[in-house]
């Protein structure tokens, strides 16, 4: 087995910081990861799907990380309504994994960076306890919790990436 190589800014988080900096940079590090996981692949690699019936791809997965950021940021950090999806619909729920055998991968790749940098300066300067303007299930939804969930959500799905990329050439690494 080969180990994959970061040609990315993939910085590791300090061991000594204060939370807000820290969970920034731990998120920070867990999308970073993604990227790497992707890295050097061609388009039909990036769309290769693991086991049927799953529809997960590594292209589903940036597609599905530009939706969770918008989500979490513009729709509940800031309050912004969302009544479509930048990749799913009401007709097809899941479209950010089910649409990608003819997605443009460079501009999903975009979308997702430009989500990125929309949720980083949602959250710049913001102190931990800021209360989202939009509820989630009826429940008030703090910065700290948005930080925290994002690394849970990056860090499980770049478990997922890690097989597929795995499935794709036989590369693997952190």
């Amino acid at each position: 087995m080969t180990t994959t190589t970061s040609g990315t800014d993939r910085i590791e988080p300090p061991f000594a910081a204060d939370e807000n900096a820290m969970l920034a940079s731990w998120l920070d590090f867990h999308r970073a990861t993604l990227a790497v996981k992707c890295q050097g692949l061609t388009d039909e690699q990036l769309r290769l799907r693991s086991v049927p019936p799953s529809t997960l791809s590594l292209l589903g997965l940036v597609r599905h990380m530009a939706e969770v950021e918008r989500h979490w940021y513009q729709g509940i950090l800031l309050g912004e309504e969302h009544s479509e999806g930048l990749y799913w619909s009401a007709e097809d729920e899941d479209g950010d994994f089910n649409g990608v055998d003819t997605a443009d991968t460079a501009e999903a790749f975009a979308t997702w960076q430009a989500q990125i940098e929309l949720a980083r300066r949602a959250a710049e300067g913001l102190p931990l306890e800021t209360v989202g303007r939009r509820k989630r299930r009826g429940a008030d939804v703090t910065l700290r919790w948005i930080q925290v969930h994002m690394i849970e959500e990056y860090a499980r799905h770049n478990g997922h990436a890690d097989l597929l990329r795995e499935l794709v050439d036989g590369s693997t690494g952190e």
